[in-house]
């Protein structure tokens, strides 16, 4: 059985689900409740049901653009939309699904007039099942014609990737096969070429070498089933009875794996993992049993087990994703195990915002939020303790708390299972994350220590490096722009595609901007994408910071360089534009601060501007070098 085991479960949730059309005004704050739950597929039908009934569109307002995810496949679909409808619910996201007619997955695609066109789809997923890739190959076939088959499923499937891709500017994701067709062989099934059980194998493992190359996104429903076990995924009888490759049981999980991926190429993947300490990272109570009376690493199974969850952890930070300590303890008293227990895989500088004390934990998971610059809707929180974990649902309900047991074995697969850290792309800037913030705490002694401000600035000793958008940065350009919600104009999303569509464009540029002082490397800060209207404005189209960076002149300095970049493709006017939404409040004022004068605009959009012919560019303590480009 798969079951969304980290969910809490919620009591009278039946109760709750039949009086959903009472809330008025407030059903899709319910419904989104109701679906962060532990809920099996009949559960999930349910509130599908029920949500479709309350509800006729998204609700206003909704600062997410709905998903309209289109399911192109060679099998009988129907059973998951509502599933992939309720994971995109759990993330407040509202989901429109489209599903072509059964098996016409290539008709659909080639035919400007079909229903797939109509629908628009904002994100395909195709899913292919095994038997339809396998049909053209059997225990007969050479190993040239079965290399053959292989070569010809693989580019065929790339093509319908790129007609998607051309067609509807994008996100693509691919539903890897199951592997349902029984061996003939045995542990050695890859030895017979025309295996039906080795190719899906084969193609599998084709589709993640030429997945990479198109940038497509994957759905392992492979690892899955591995994980899981493969009767847990599909079913023979439903097979031949309905076409049904997965079943609905597994249903609520292919929902959630599919909209992870939609999530996470949207910005939408968690950032950070906040640990409490006493029986979840180590056993026992620090404060009472002391350093030396943990249970930690080698000489007991407990202790083997928060070691290799330590472990993760720190493996995770490696990744990108950011870590946090949110404690009742006194300080002195956990910092004590970090820098004494010699079993202690974590340590003090793997840890970016580290908070001991007797405050409550939502309290406390909100100072770690305000010190990371990033919103509460970007924490996980692992607490051992039901009572804290129910808190900090109840007083933070954006905080993602998983539950767990008092068994600390399956803390890292609960994490992982969970997929709060899914990600589509790995860039250079996700594995040196954890640094930056150890740079960070550099600086703010160095601000401590300076007598006033620009005194501080000018000892940062600040380079801002900017390039064109090109194909090296490519993949963290798409990442930032899709992620960055608080210091964010416009919060304009883009695809890969479109990137290049602007990177192509001479009426516009997309520059990327790299902050660097004396403590090291900030990473890509800033996105900037400007495009030449009609009348000599250049039409600021978006405008992105990271918030780590603020108060260090880069805005000004920012807006020197798009100045001059304007001015060279000919503009007379810097137009910008603000788009309010509920998390970038922090730049409402973020033209005007920058001399540029209100101009009006359209519905909640604001629009300002800035003569360039009386534009003096600003003094800073920021120097501006162009960085060679990438092809």
């Amino acid at each position: 059985m798969i079951d969304l085991y980290w969910l809490p479960k919620i009591d009278q949730w039946r109760e709750r689900l039949r009086r959903l059309g009472e809330h008025g005004g407030a059903v899709w704050d319910e419904a989104v409740a109701l679906a962060g739950a532990r809920i099996d597929a009949v559960q999930t039908n349910a509130l599908d049901t029920m949500l479709q009934r309350c509800l006729t569109g998204p609700p206003k307002p909704l600062n997410e653009k709905p998903v309209r995810l289109a399911l192109l496949g060679s099998s009988t679909l129907v059973h998951l939309h509502p599933a992939i409808r309720v994971a995109g619910l759990r993330r407040r996201l509202w989901v429109e699904t489209y599903e072509n007619d059964y098996g016409q997955y290539w008709q659909e695609l080639s035919d400007a007039a079909s229903g797939l066109y109509r629908f628009k789809p904002t994100a395909i997923l195709f899913a292919l099942d095994a038997h339809h890739l396998a049909g053209g190959v059997g225990a007969g076939a050479s190993a040239a014609e079965a290399d053959a088959a292989l070569a010809e499923i693989c580019e065929r499937i790339r093509t319908c990737w790129r007609l998607a891709r051309d067609n509807f500017r994008c996100m693509v994701i691919h539903q890897l096969a199951l592997p349902v067709h029984p061996p003939l062989l045995g542990g050695n099934e890859h030895r017979l070429a025309g295996s039906r059980a080795g190719f899906i194998a084969r193609v599998n493992a084709g589709l993640r070498r030429i997945a990479d190359e198109e940038g497509v996104a994957l759905l392992a429903l492979d690892d899955r089933a591995a994980r899981d076990g493969l009767l847990a995924w599909h079913n023979p009888q439903l097979w031949h009875r309905a076409k049904q490759e997965v079943t609905l049981a597994a249903a609520p999980m292919y929902g959630e794996l599919a909209m992870r991926l939609v999530a996470a190429e949207r910005g939408r993947s968690y950032k950070a993992l906040v640990l409490d300490l006493d029986n979840t990272i180590w056993g026992g109570v620090v404060g009472d049993d002391g350093v030396e009376g943990l249970v930690l690493g080698q000489g007991s199974p407990l202790g083997e087990a928060f070691a290799d969850f330590q472990h993760y952890a720190r493996e995770l930070s490696r990744r990108g994703v950011i870590l946090g300590v949110v404690s009742k303890n006194d300080e002195a008293n956990a910092l004590g195990a970090f820098e004494r227990h010699p079993e202690m895989v974590l340590k003090r500088g793997d840890i970016a915002s580290f908070v001991a004390n007797w405050r409550d934990k939502p309290a406390n998971l909100r100072a770690v939020a305000d010190e990371l610059n990033i919103g509460l809707d970007a924490l996980v929180f692992v607490d051992d303790n039901p009572f804290e974990r129910e808190l900090v649902r109840r007083e933070l309900p954006m905080v993602a708390v998983p539950e767990i047991s008092d068994d600390p074995t399956g803390y890292a697969r609960t994490i992982a299972d969970a997929g709060y850290f899914e990600a589509v792309t790995v860039t250079e800037e996700d594995r040196a994350r954890s640094g930056l913030y150890q740079e960070n705490r550099q600086r703010d002694r160095l601000k401590a220590s300076a007598t006033d401000l620009d005194s501080y600035l000018r000892g940062l000793e600040m380079r801002l490096l900017w390039r064109r958008f090109d194909g090296v940065g490519l993949a963290r350009t798409v990442q930032l722009i899709n992620k960055t919600n608080q210091f964010n104009l416009t919060t304009r999303r883009y695809s890969e595609s479109e990137i290049v569509d602007i990177m192509q464009d001479e009426r516009a540029f997309g520059v990327q901007l790299r902050l660097v002082d004396r403590f090291g490397d900030n990473g890509i800060i800033a996105i900037v994408i400007g495009r030449l209207q009609g009348e000599g404005d250049l039409l600021i189209d978006t405008w992105l910071m990271s918030c780590r960076v603020l108060g260090r002149q880069v805005e000004p300095t920012t807006l020197n360089l798009v100045a001059a970049l304007a001015t060279k493709l000919g503009a007379r006017r810097l137009v910008g534009e603000y788009i309010p939404t509920a998390k970038n409040g922090m730049v409402r004022d973020h033209y005007a601060r920058l001399g540029f004068c209100a101009i009006g605009g359209a519905g909640e959009a604001t629009r300002h501007a800035l003569d360039l012919a009386a534009f003096l560019p600003r003094d800073t303590f920021v120097e501006i070098e162009e960085e060679e480009e990438h092809v």
